[in-house]
């Protein structure tokens, strides 16, 4: 066997780190297995150590505070450009919020607020033009009170995901349910919606568990030009604009939670095939608090979590480290891009499936990092305390390396650069969605390979929501990660088969965006399929009628000014449209516009032959 494992103990941390090296030059002389072991995941190639460089300020300015721009945690938007702002506030208070809020308001700035890590794909954290003000909530980041009797919890909205959690449990208290990254901020995950997995209770949003926040407007000059709007369910009708507000309504300050005393659960992963998958969807939400399911199309398997709250007298100390979500060589994220440049550049669906399939068994044989007892994974069930199993993310925790290790992400590094799509289905039809996808593999059956270096699809449950533009059904999201060319005019393989999926989702089957991920094309009319759309939009014009908050982007989102497409020479390939005219794909390489395979409404990218042509 080509690879080397290190066992290395850190003192700081005791916890076993495997590290396969492969000896990159006898495998050049191995074509095939070298494909099969640089795979686009990382996963073989990960550190899993406490050293990594954590990621850097997504804000930079040419003088202390001015001259700005920012972006994403990935280095780049859906239109791949670059936002900028006059200049950058890091308010510590809530007074200084308040006064730095006044004096944009009385300037007529546009503003938009930033958050730590910036994790949301979509572009809405840029104010408009190069005169704006972005707001860094980074300092207001502290717990404000623990209620232990009445279990709320009150925080500054730059809390990240993990601070609330780990203050949460050391008062015996938890968050329910949660995103599985917990590099969020309280503020960002509200105003995109993030959620988690379960079709219990209230849900798995975190918004559908805030009973008050405070949040600031614009206000005239009777307000000092800035309004400080203290919500609770007493003004519901407020409450749920604010609790879903894509940033668009003001500067949410503070955040009250009802949390839930802190509890244990089971978990084990069971593979099956996927034949019945469309059947037991909906039965197996509603069977396990915290289900969910990985897909893995091309496979025909499907990954389901059975997950539940047990007695917190039973024994066990599981932890959660998902495995990509760990520190990674830079190198060894520089030779996996590569290799997966070449599988995509030589049109070769073999080596994309090999490696997929490797990455996939060994996540499931690894547990996608779930350990028994916080170092190693000796068998199922894991048992643990809620708050070690609920959300992970230890590439952000470490003192700088010099970008040695990184997360895998990293815009400083060449490292994973893709796109994502995630959209949520109605449990009415989700079964005849995932029916489609599954003929589509039928047709094409080496085409979701590229999905599953990214680790398939996950599926997570999710409820109807008070929120106005929260989820409308009870419904199940997908989440779909896939390759995406640093050359904008470059089709990917099986382009035509991840734009009909896009499609079949969000048309056919009415799916809702994830509001802090997808690709343009996605939000196509999207405000349309919510029921309260204009109690939202009253709210907004209340809090904000110079519309000082929101953007270019926002204002096509929710209707108010243009389209969200953006229609250009190869605007498909990127998601920034749907094709209509051949040039809307890349005609030079093949690639025209035409009907979907199944979904004759969809207008895809499609490699044609020339007899076709």
């Amino acid at each position: 066997m080509l690879y080397v494992c290190v066992y290395i103990y850190i003192y700081r941390c005791p916890r076993i780190i495997i590290f396969s090296t492969y000896l990159l030059s006898i495998l050049k002389k191995m074509e095939i297995f070298q494909q099969i072991l640089l795979s686009t995941s990382g996963l073989l190639l990960a550190v899993f150590m406490v050293a990594c460089s954590p990621p850097e300020n997504h804000i930079k300015c040419s003088s202390t505070n001015t001259n700005c721009t920012i972006t994403n945690s990935y280095g780049t938007f859906p239109d791949r450009s670059l936002c900028q702002a006059a200049n950058v506030a890091y308010p510590t208070t809530e007074e200084e919020l308040i006064s730095i809020v006044a004096g944009a308001t009385e300037a007529e700035r546009k503003v938009k607020v930033a958050t730590r890590y910036s994790h949301s794909i979509p572009k809405l954290v840029c104010p408009d033009g190069q005169n704006g003000l972005l707001i860094s909530t980074n300092y207001l980041n502290r717990t404000l009170e623990i209620d232990v009797q009445s279990m709320k919890m009150s925080v500054e909205s730059g809390v990240t995901l993990r601070q609330l959690i780990n203050e949460a449990a050391k008062a015996g208290l938890a968050l329910p349910y949660s995103p599985y990254w917990w590099g969020l901020t309280i503020g960002g995950l509200l105003s995109t919606g993030a959620h988690g997995s379960t079709l219990w209770g209230k849900g798995s949003a975190i918004h559908d568990y805030v009973v008050a926040l405070t949040i600031i407007s614009p206000g005239g000059p009777e307000d000092g030009y800035a309004k400080v709007r203290s919500l609770d369910e007493s003004n519901s009708t407020e409450l749920n604009a604010a609790k879903v507000s894509l940033g668009v309504l003001g500067v949410i300050s503070k955040v009250t939670l009802q949390l839930q005393p802190l509890f244990k659960r089971s978990i084990s992963y069971v593979v099956k095939k996927d034949t019945d998958l469309g059947d037991q969807v909906a039965s197996f939400g509603r069977q396990h608090e915290f289900a969910d399911i990985t897909w893995y199309p091309s496979q025909g398997k499907a990954v389901y979590r059975i997950d539940d709250r047990i007695s917190s007298n039973t024994s066990g100390n599981g932890l959660y480290d998902y495995i990509a979500f760990r520190s990674t060589l830079s190198l060894g994220l520089a030779a996996i891009r590569a290799t997966e440049d070449a599988q995509e550049s030589l049109k070769d669906p073999d080596g994309k499936c090999a490696s997929a399939k490797l990455i996939t068994s060994t996540l499931v044989n690894l547990a996608y990092g779930l350990t028994n007892n916080g170092i190693v994974f000796t068998g199922y069930p894991i048992i643990g305390y809620h708050n070690r199993l609920q959300s992970s993310g230890t590439c952000l925790d470490s003192p700088e390396d010099a970008l040695i290790t990184a997360c895998p992400w990293d815009s400083r590094i060449k490292g994973e650069y893709f796109f994502q799509a995630t959209f949520s289905i109605s449990l009415s039809v989700v079964k005849s969605f995932i029916q489609d996808v599954q003929n589509l593999v039928k047709l094409e059956p080496r085409a979701l390979c590229g999905l599953e270096q990214y680790n398939g699809i996950l599926m997570r449950y999710v409820k109807a929501s008070s929120a106005y533009l929260g989820k409308e059904d009870d419904a199940l999201d997908f989440d779909m990660t896939f390759y995406r060319n640093k050359d904008p005019t470059k089709p990917r393989l099986y382009e035509d088969i991840y734009e009909e999926i896009e499609q079949l989702a969000v048309f056919k089957y009415g799916g809702l965006p994830h509001w802090g991920k997808n690709r343009n094309l996605v939000f196509n009319g999207a405000l349309k399929k919510y029921k309260n759309a204009g109690a939202f939009l009253r709210v907004k014009e209340m809090y904000d009628p110079l519309g000082l908050f929101s953007n270019e982007w926002a204002d096509q989102v929710l209707g108010l000014k243009g389209e969200v497409n953006i229609i250009k020479e190869g605007c498909a390939l990127e998601g920034l449209c749907i094709c209509s005219q051949d040039i809307h794909c890349a005609p030079r390489d093949g690639y025209l516009c035409r009907a979907g395979k199944i979904y004759q409404d969809a207008r895809v990218c499609a490699l044609v032959s020339n007899s076709e042509q």
